[in-house]
Parts: structure tokens; sequence; C-alpha cells
């Protein structure tokens, strides 16, 4: 495996942990967990690059070794945490983002909130969520309310191997050395013999901010990025989450610069489950869109 580096970088009054690899003053690559995981997820990912990037992933607020003890999350809150560190690490030269799952939506949206600031973006079956009617309003904020009032942590694991089998679980492609990689950078101890994710309790409350999908398509519109999004090959997944096939289409439309490449035999988790294939089209991708890298 490809050594990494830890570092922690102050931004916005909190300690945020990005995890790098490569070689520094070479081209930069960003990457962007998704919900849940963490920055040494895009391991395997990275071990497949052929080229020598300079890659940095950052573990967002309240997950990985990044922490922040507050009792709610904001979707606007990993914009303002993305803006920083990319003012931190490239404060100006046009930045090279991949993320999956909801770091590809942040990416996606920081493209067209900041399109100057952003040259590339490669989304890991990141296509927004399904929109939320305002009739859901009262309800979201009462169980909002509700989990404030009665706190409900994470589950706990005997070890790390109860962990790596639930991991293979929700992902049977998942090979047992990945899963067992995965689960020791995914938890830590819970003082009682166990372990427990390293995700804040927080991060199980309800998001009380319904998703409004005209919103997240407006800011697509302004990106001025080239945009790739890799995708599963079935679409079934997508569409069980409540994204059908032509809101899928409008939100591939917003992107003025935009591919679409589906891969076979994976998940939702492609860089797991064909990190090859994937790291492939990504360094085609950027070598394509910047020729001088």
């Amino acid at each position: 495996m490809k050594p990494s580096n830890s570092r922690f970088v102050e931004i916005r009054g909190l300690q945020c942990h990005v995890r790098e690899w490569g070689t520094p003053g070479r081209p930069q690559l960003h990457l962007l967990h998704g919900w849940g995981d963490a920055s040494a997820t895009f391991q395997f990912l990275v071990d497949a690059l052929r080229h020598d990037w300079h890659v940095l992933a950052p573990d967002w607020r309240g997950f990985g070794l990044s922490r922040s003890g507050a009792d709610a999350f904001w979707f606007p809150d990993y914009l303002g945490d993305l803006d920083a560190l990319l003012t931190h690490f490239s404060p100006s030269e046009p930045v090279r983002l991949v993320g999956h799952s909801m770091g590809g939506n942040i990416a996606c949206t920081y493209a067209g909130v900041r399109p100057a600031r952003v040259a590339a973006v490669v989304a890991l079956d990141a296509f927004g969520l399904p929109d939320r009617q305002p009739q859901d309003a009262p309800g979201r904020l009462e169980k909002w309310l509700n989990q404030l009032a009665q706190p409900d942590g994470f589950r706990a694991y005997v070890d790390t191997d109860a962990f790596a089998a639930r991991l293979m679980r929700d992902n049977p492609r998942l090979a047992p050395d990945k899963a067992r990689f995965l689960a020791t950078r995914l938890t830590r101890s819970d003082d009682q013999g166990g372990v427990r994710v390293s995700i804040d309790d927080a991060h199980r409350h309800v998001n009380p901010v319904l998703y409004r999908r005209a919103e997240a398509e407006h800011c697509w519109r302004r990106a001025k990025a080239r945009v790739c999004w890799i995708v599963q090959a079935d679409p079934v997944w997508r569409r069980k989450l409540g994204v059908p096939d032509e809101v899928y289409a409008a939100a591939t439309a917003c992107f003025a610069h935009f591919r679409e490449v589906a891969i076979a035999e994976s998940g939702h988790n492609l860089h797991h489950d064909q990190p090859e294939r994937v790291a492939a089209v990504i360094e085609d991708f950027m070598l394509e869109c910047l020729p001088d890298v």
C-alpha cells in the first residue's frame, strides 16, 4: 500500500484531519469521502493511481479524526470547510476534486458556488437526494427536536473483526482483507474493550433542513468545471433511493461540460469494488482536461 501522512489543519475553529499521499509539489487531487466514511477509505483508489499526484483527503467534521463537538451538522458547513481547506492547500490554482456520495455532492455544489476555483470534478455515485416536499417539514423538525432531547449514540462492536463482518454484509463484493483494513480505520476504542465507529453521535440525528433539489440544480448550472460522474452500471440503487431516470437526466443536463461513465460489477462504493477501473477513469479524465498535469 502507498504510505500516507496525517496532518491537522485548523479551519473555522476546527482541528481538521487531512491525510495525504504522494509528493508535495506534484499536481493535487482532493479526495472527499462520503457520509460515514473517512479519508483512509480512499486507500485502494490511491494505490491504483498510476501517476504521481499529491493527494489530499480531509476527514469531514465529526468523521474520522476530525472532531467538532456539535449537536447538529449542516450541509453548508461542509462547503465552508472545503473552501477553507482549499485556501490553505491551493490558494491560487483551480483545484481538481474527486468526491464519493456525499463528498461528490459537496464537490459538485462547490463547483457552482465557486466556479473560478474548480477546474475539474469527478463524482462517484453522487447525484443528489430526492426532493422533499414542504409538508414534510413539521415532522422532520419534531423528530430532530426529539433526538436532541434524547440523543442516541452509534452501536458498539465486540472488535474490529465484528465490524469488518458488518461491512461485508453491507457490501458482499468487499474482500475480507479490504474489510479488515477499513474496520481498523473507521473505528475507535469504546473504552470498554470494544470499538465504535469514528463518527460523532450527532450524525445520527435526522437533518431538519429539507433537501431542495431545485436549489442544488441552480448551483450545478453555475459550474464551469468539467464534470465526470462515475456511476453504477445498474441504476437500481439510485431508483430505490428516490431519484428516477427523468430526475437524473435533468441533473446531468445542468452541467455545461459533462461526462458519465458507468462501472459494471460494482455497488455504491465503486472505489472499493473496482478501484483500478475507477482510478483509470479519474486519471484519464484529469489528464484530458488538464494536459499540463
